[in-house]
């Protein structure tokens, strides 16, 4: 990559690039080292859906679940240790960069149990199991921004664990978020710990967004909608940039940055395109700006690399004219805050369906591999 390059230029600009995407093959072939080399990667993400394909397709785990299959493993341990081990290799793969950017980047992310979503109790307890587990200082554990997770997430954070907030749509949603992110480094800060050491992301969905509202505007009709379209995710995202930018220039941030704490950095997810006929770089080019990650499948990535606009900030000082984009659908007839209610709940149980095709196809693999045992023994 030269200083030319779409993702070098990104990088300059201050957005950090990860991956939204890991396997076995990818750490066994290489793959992810030569992103992180030749791409600008700093970083991964993961959700259930990830793992679920990777487990579906992927070789590179038979060895992994023969020799769970031999341990007597059942179906729950083995989808937890392959999730993990994966993801502890990622960060130590990621170790350098973790290293070289005081802790900015080099974070791999692993969600715990997408049944926990409405269960605050449980959540605390998985993502301090998840911890406990991968063991690296570079990890984010997901928890998902739904009304039970919000105050799992300032309880896991005043923990000394550091977390990915996910699933975040609306600004009401991500002005919650970051009060439970600041109330959490205050409980950290009066129980003890390091709070320079705790990092965090607000994962705010995108393009999902312009599905769901697009989807409603077309079956509303008319010249008026049609001009709408594709105007909804980085309208939402820009505002929710302007809601950081106020909130972590009050007091109350002021406190805590002056005891050490590092801001929880927006991160852009769900950037690759669904509609195809938008630009496929949409999602990264219009929402460039310092301080924010960007997520993004490697189908994206390497387009982003290809060609990619980048010619600087495309979001500070725009909050007036994405406001004015809801104003607009609101008068056109667009329930948002059902839109955000709705891809929430969608988000929440994806992510449930995937976690369980995930457990039934370990729990497949497994049985064969029980049945070749038996065979051969």
């Amino acid at each position: 990559m030269t200083s030319t390059d779409p993702l070098t230029r990104l990088t300059e600009h201050g957005v950090s690039v990860w991956l939204d995407d890991l396997s076995r093959e990818r750490l066994e072939s290489g793959n992810l080292a030569e992103l992180i080399r030749d791409f600008q990667v700093t970083g991964v993400t993961t959700n259930p859906t990830i793992f679920a394909g990777a487990l579906a397709s992927g070789a590179a785990y038979h060895d992994r679940i023969r020799s769970l299959a031999e341990r007597g493993a059942d179906v729950d341990s083995a989808v937890r240790e392959i999730t993990t081990s994966d993801v502890a290799e990622a960060c130590d793969l990621f170790r350098e960069v973790f290293d070289a950017s005081e802790g900015v980047d080099g974070r791999v992310s692993i969600e715990v149990d997408p049944r926990l979503a409405r269960d605050t109790e449980g959540t605390v307890a998985e993502a301090a199991e998840l911890w406990k587990t991968v063991d690296r200082p570079n990890l984010l554990v997901k928890i998902p921004a739904t009304e039970e997770g919000l105050p799992a997430i300032t309880r896991t954070l005043a923990s000394g664990i550091s977390v990915n907030v996910t699933l975040i749509f609306s600004i009401q949603r991500y002005r919650q978020v970051i009060d439970a992110f600041m109330t959490g480094l205050e409980q950290a800060r009066a129980n003890g710990h390091d709070i320079a050491s705790i990092a965090s992301v607000a994962s705010f969905f995108v393009s999902r967004v312009d599905s769901e509202i697009d989807k409603r505007l077309q079956g509303l009709g008319g010249d008026s909608t049609t001009a709408l379209l594709g105007k909804a995710a980085i309208a939402n995202a820009r505002l929710a940039y302007a809601a950081y930018a106020e909130e972590f220039s009050g007091t109350r941030w002021a406190g805590l940055a002056g005891a050490g704490a590092r801001p929880q950095r927006p991160l852009w997810a769900s950037t690759g395109v669904k509609d195809p006929s938008y630009s496929d770089t949409r999602y990264v080019d219009e929402l460039v700006v310092p301080g924010t990650v960007n997520t993004m499948p490697e189908g994206t990535l390497h387009a982003v690399a290809d060609h990619a606009e980048i010619s600087g900030d495309t979001v500070t000082g725009t909050a007036a004219q994405a406001q004015a984009v809801f104003d607009d659908l609101v008068a056109a007839g667009i329930d948002v805050d059902d839109v955000f209610a709705t891809l929430e709940e969608e988000g929440v149980v994806k992510f449930e369906k995937s976690w369980i095709e995930l457990l039934d196809t370990v729990r497949d693999q497994l049985d064969r591999a029980y049945d070749s045992e038996r065979a051969n023994g």
